[in-house]
């Protein structure tokens, strides 16, 4: 009896456990509505706080309706309904465009049917290149194929590349590639320059040492000497013992020293050697903005080459502090002429609604080259936020600054040159049809010398 009695206590404990369920795990719990409208306003906050701070804009009562944007992309109804007054040169969406967008979000964060993965939104590929992402010129084939061209020296590879970046039929992702070439009667050969004159109307694009490795940099350099052509050092100066030719007749140093707002490098010694400084007023990538480089990048080698302290991170300001007219920059280009007589002066400037007059004055103040710069360049060691949401295409600016030269009888006076994720030939094309006479690359260079586009240069 009393095994049985036992058993059936055993039997009725282990029913009862059964029966009785351990407590849900339901994870953390969604906010509340108060809690979304507070963290709402932080993050709009704190983004205009950083915009401001960025521009030069010190008060709230400044920024409202000051009207420092272009709109790209939106429909004349929308422009004049939401941003009377704006300037907006290319149309696109309508409200039920947007609409749509908008919609489609919703759906994604919040799906009708409940998913495994429904508390994830999915990564959109804006940034680095994702499967099922936004679409990018440089993607793991176009970069695959490039790189085994130069490898091997394959013209078939790198035809490959270009048409695969050229072919934007079905998904624009440039305003060149909503263009099209008419045909026309072909230039005779015998009118067109040789190669070797071709090839000295070619840049890299303005990448400091800092932002890239001194490998990266100084084999940029002594391929673009070994061609004949240019490269660029960017603002982060560039090292004495690149100015020497190294015994095996190679030589890593920049023909173009770049001059920015922090004059992080630049002495005499830097100017004398130099065949062309670039006076940098601002960047494509991010205009506003100066250049930036975390601390934590800043070793005793960059430091020395810089003239700053290790360690401490290095943010150009985004104005020359002794720029604030176009005498002030026709001063500069006059003592930079006078610190070395034989080098030509280019003065960098970005695409905006507007940069044609600017380029008018700065043909006016002696200079002797303008780059157009466009949004889409940069190494990748800006702020994400600058590299997403921060200049306009050069198709745009190029266009208007050649156009505004022609008719001010200025054209002549100044070589005229664009840079901006410039790949192709087609592109080469479309710019010199625009009104480039030189053009500058960098991505692509990059890329040609083994850069895989990881997009991990901020970091």
């Amino acid at each position: 009896m009393q095994w049985f009695d036992h058993q059936s206590k055993t039997t009725q404990m282990t029913r009862k456990q059964e029966g009785t369920q351990a407590p849900r795990d339901e994870g953390p719990q969604r906010p509340g509505w108060e809690q979304l409208r507070a963290q709402y306003h932080q993050a709009v906050g704190s983004g205009l706080l950083k915009i401001m701070s960025k521009i030069g804009i010190s008060t709230l009562q400044s920024y409202h309706g000051a009207q420092i944007f272009e709109i790209v992309g939106l429909s004349r109804e929308v422009v004049d309904r939401c941003f009377r007054g704006t300037v907006s040169r290319i149309e696109g969406l309508s409200f039920d465009d947007i609409a749509r967008e908008v919609l489609a979000r919703h759906r994604q964060a919040w799906p009708e049917r409940s998913r495994p993965d429904a508390e994830l939104l999915e990564d959109a590929g804006v940034w680095q290149w994702k499967r099922r992402g936004e679409a990018h010129l440089l993607n793991p084939r176009s970069v695959h194929l490039l790189q085994k061209a130069v490898r091997q020296g394959r013209f078939d590879y790198f035809r490959q590349y270009a048409d695969l970046v050229n072919d934007q039929q079905r998904q624009a992702m440039t305003l060149r590639g909503l263009l099209a070439f008419r045909k026309g009667r072909p230039v005779p050969l015998e009118e067109v320059e040789p190669a070797s004159a071709i090839v000295r109307r070619f840049a890299t694009g303005a990448m400091s040492f800092g932002s890239i490795s001194h490998e990266a940099h100084s084999t940029l350099a002594i391929a673009m000497n070994r061609l004949g052509a240019k490269s660029n050092s960017g603002e982060g100066g560039e090292d004495e013992i690149r100015f020497t030719r190294r015994p095996d007749g190679d030589w890593e140093r920049s023909a173009i020293k770049q001059v920015a707002s922090g004059r992080f490098g630049v002495t005499s010694h830097y100017l004398a050697n130099a065949d062309e400084i670039q006076i940098k007023m601002a960047q494509g990538a991010k205009p506003g903005e100066g250049g930036q480089l975390p601390g934590h990048k800043v070793d005793a080698w960059i430091a020395r080459v810089r003239h700053s302290t290790p360690g401490v991170g290095l943010i150009s300001p985004p104005p020359h502090h002794d720029i604030y007219s176009i005498e002030d920059l026709a001063q500069l280009i006059f003592d930079l002429k006078n610190a070395n007589p034989q080098a030509r002066i280019n003065v960098k400037l970005v695409s905006k609604a507007g940069v044609g007059i600017i380029a008018s004055g700065v043909a006016k103040a002696k200079a002797d080259a303008i780059l157009i710069s466009g949004h889409d360049g940069g190494t990748g060691a800006s702020p994400l936020s600058s590299i997403r949401h921060a200049g306009l295409p050069w198709e745009l600016g190029l266009a208007e600054t050649h156009q505004t030269l022609v008719r001010n009888r200025l054209r002549g006076r100044v070589v005229l040159q664009t840079d901006g994720k410039i790949l192709t030939g087609r592109d080469l094309a479309i710019a010199t049809m625009l009104g480039a006479e030189e053009w500058g690359i960098a991505t692509g260079a990059l890329v040609a010398e083994g850069c895989i586009m990881m997009r991990k240069c901020h970091l």
